[in-house]
């Protein structure tokens, strides 16, 4: 699924700053100054400073300070408990960034390709929509190791193929590798850059599950991704 939108601050401060003409010059600029601030104060969020543009610098600076790199997946079928690569420092960071601000816990796992991956990061909730728009779909990217490779519980990032000649990574979808011999034939087109640890009879129950003709589970797989000391 494809998702365009930006997230827009429309502020209007013109009839913020309508005074009485009978007040005093310096109280008017004083009252100017004190509503700047009010507005600049509300729009501050912690993704503020994360655009299309920064991304490397953002998260070079944000790995930097979250050094954490093993998460827990929990669901009804079971825990899976992944590591994610150190050398692999965006795609690690992102993760974590995305993790501790609970945007997995929106998403579902979405595709269920028999012996082959088992995906997730996404889901048909509008508000997964919203948080998707309010970071502003950027993209990552690739990190290509030539020891990381699709071994069986690799974690990779998921991307479009069509019009992506660069191999941009999606922030947000992930997957997981299923097969016993791996998918050698996605080395160097996704980034790996993390792996299951443990875990793998849940990945062998989702497996299982019913699922439609583009391989979305019949019944919804919900998650929560959570931080592991």
């Amino acid at each position: 699924m494809k998702f365009y939108l930006k997230l827009l601050f429309s502020i209007s401060l013109a009839t913020l700053y309508q005074c009485d003409n009978s007040e005093p010059k310096n109280k008017k600029n004083d009252d100017k100054i004190n509503v700047k601030q009010t507005i600049e104060k509300k729009v501050e969020k912690r993704w503020d400073s994360l655009n299309k543009t920064n991304v490397e610098a953002f998260f070079t600076e944000y790995g930097k300070q979250n050094k954490e790199n093993k998460v827990i997946i929990k669901t009804k079928f079971g825990n899976i408990k992944l590591r994610l690569y150190d050398d692999v420092p965006i795609h690690r960071a992102n993760f974590i960034f995305l993790t501790k601000l609970k945007f997995f816990n929106t998403t579902v796992i979405y595709r269920v390709a028999k012996n082959f991956v088992i995906q997730g990061g996404n889901s048909d909730e509008t508000y997964t929509h919203n948080q998707r728009r309010l970071y502003g779909n950027y993209l990552i990217k690739p990190e290509f190791r030539a020891n990381r490779k699709h071994k069986y519980g690799a974690l990779a990032a998921a991307r479009q193929w069509e019009k992506n000649p660069n191999k941009l990574s999606s922030p947000f979808e992930f997957y997981m590798v299923h097969s016993r011999n791996g998918a050698h034939h996605l080395n160097n087109e996704h980034t790996v850059f993390g792996e299951v640890i443990s875990g793998f009879d849940t990945l062998d129950k989702i497996s299982k599950v019913k699922v439609g003709v583009d391989e979305w589970p019949v019944e919804d797989i919900k998650m929560t991704i959570e931080i592991l000391d």
